[in-house]
């Protein structure tokens, strides 16, 4: 990083406005008008991107806190996963820690967009670059602005630089959904079609405006027009021709910039920005490396789940089914299915996310286990090329009543992939709905609230918990200090 570029990053990351949970954000919401060069305009994209990437933001499990509800995810009965756990069963609460993640690390990304869509336009530099500038920033408000409005409901609505004692009152969802779609229309247009690594490009926001409009026609809005308007988006992405999915199921997990990465967050390890979402995180605490590394046992499926995953070969490569634990000699390994009583969680694990980049997770064989590492540099792949796929199918289909033959295209590439056969011709509509959405939570199984987020548009939770005395709960609750800071806002119902 050149002397310039680091001063300009410094200054934001001092300057920026964000709303903070732990400090008075008084001081931090001043607005910035210091962009005068399109360096100081890249740094601050730059910026903007690592704020949302970081530990305490999109680094790490605690980015899908309240995700937990759904039968994707779990973690471990005991130990120090009581955050999760508490979502798990649907009853974290707004004093919960882990969840600030979700809530501070947004906002952090929204009022640095502010920042360059207030001010880019004053800034010396050609009409072209500036602009990339702004529609990266459109785009990451509207993104931010998606995942919030849908973990927390009603929220301030703010889209431009505010008072340092502004208190800005929650607007309403619909109002929230409005921004968000105005922002990804307006980075659509400000964007081009170049695919450039950790950045978005107006495919992206298509891709994205596709999902936001499908989410639309869910619950709490209801909106069937979305699906119209989701297949239409969804179609500029597919006849394009950019994306493909002719990457192998498990090496879209271990390795970066896939020909199916539509829009990814990425890491550096050397340089403190570090994905610890791969790696020890996915692995069973027993297991311990040659090297005596050994497994966190934060996330794994539900049990249910794993047992009703269709028998492919993206099964096999999602799911670690056999356990490899270290013998005295500290050499050899011994083998137990994953539900041995030799085991200390008797679950499944998540394979996919074991490796990390080319290993620099857990680097292992079929026998034995070299090193397991918590840090890696493994892209987060926000937006893959099968959810625009099979969004299309959905969409098309619900748009019109019964799947089409593109509908079918759609589903069925994903399928292909999986090495599971052509999808039955001649369903109904509803049918063919739940054979997408039954694909979409095994092609996105526990990457990072895909499956939540169709349990809570499509008001699933009924079949999820069904047979337990666990409370239905969509939205998550405003952290405490968010609440203590505004005493005008309502807490969310349940909470």
């Amino acid at each position: 990083m050149n002397k310039k570029y680091f001063i300009s990053f410094i200054l934001l990351a001092l300057f920026s406005g964000c709303v903070d949970l732990t400090e008075d954000p008084k001081s931090r919401l001043t607005p910035i008008t210091y962009f005068k060069t399109q360096s100081d305009l890249d740094a601050s994209v730059a910026a903007m991107y690592l704020n949302l990437a970081k530990d305490g933001s999109w680094g790490f499990t605690s980015k899908e806190t309240s995700y937990f509800g759904s039968d994707d995810y779990t973690t471990d009965p005991g130990l120090n996963k009581y955050d999760q756990r508490d979502f798990d069963r649907l009853s974290g609460g707004s004093s919960n820690q882990s969840m600030r993640s979700e809530w501070e690390g947004p906002w952090q990304a929204i009022y640095q967009a502010n920042n360059i869509i207030t001010n880019y336009a004053k800034v010396n530099s050609t009409e072209a670059l500036k602009n990339d500038a702004a529609g990266q920033a459109y785009f990451m408000r509207g993104m931010c602005y998606y995942y919030l409005v849908r973990t927390f409901g009603e929220l301030p609505l703010v889209l431009g630089t505010i008072d340092v004692n502004a208190r800005p009152e929650r607007s309403a969802v619909p109002q929230i959904y409005e921004s968000v779609v105005s922002d990804l229309q307006t980075a659509k247009g400000l964007l081009g079609t170049p695919l450039v690594q950790g950045k978005a490009n107006t495919y992206a926001a298509s891709s994205l405006l596709a999902d936001v409009y499908l989410t639309m026609a869910g619950w709490p809005l209801n909106q069937a027009s979305g699906y119209a308007l989701s297949a239409a988006e969804g179609k500029i992405v597919i006849d394009a021709g950019v994306y493909n999915l002719n990457t192998p199921y498990d090496q879209v997990f271990q390795t970066n910039n896939s020909p199916e990465s539509i829009f990814s967050l990425y890491y550096n390890v050397a340089g403190s920005l570090p994905n610890r979402r791969f790696g020890s995180s996915n692995v069973p605490l027993e297991e311990v490396a040659k090297d005596g590394s050994s497994g966190w046992d934060d996330v794994y499926p539900e049990i249910n789940f794993f047992k009703n995953a269709p028998v492919c070969t993206r099964t096999d490569l999602t799911f670690y089914t056999t356990i490899k634990l270290r013998q005295a000699d500290k050499t050899t390994f011994k083998l137990v299915p994953w539900d041995s009583p030799e085991t200390h969680a008797q679950h499944p694990y998540y394979r996919k996310f074991r490796a990390g980049l080319g290993g620099d997770g857990v680097k292992e064989s079929d026998t034995e286990i070299l090193s397991i590492q918590p840090s890696t540099n493994k892209a987060t792949d926000i937006i893959r090329y099968p959810l625009v796929l099979l969004n299309y199918a959905e969409a098309s289909t619900m748009a019109g009543g019964a799947p089409t033959a593109d509908s079918y295209t759609a589903i069925n590439k994903v399928r292909f992939r999986a090495g599971l056969p052509d999808l039955t011709p001649g369903l109904s509509g509803p049918d063919f709905r739940d054979a997408v959405v039954y694909e979409r939570a095994y092609e996105f199984a526990g990457e990072f609230g895909v499956r939540w987020f169709d349990i809570v548009r499509l008001q699933l939770l009924p079949q999820v918990v069904a047979g337990t005395n666990i409370s239905q709960k969509y939205l998550a609750p405003i952290p405490f200090t968010e609440m203590t800071r505004n005493p005008e806002w309502t807490q969310n119902p349940g909470y």
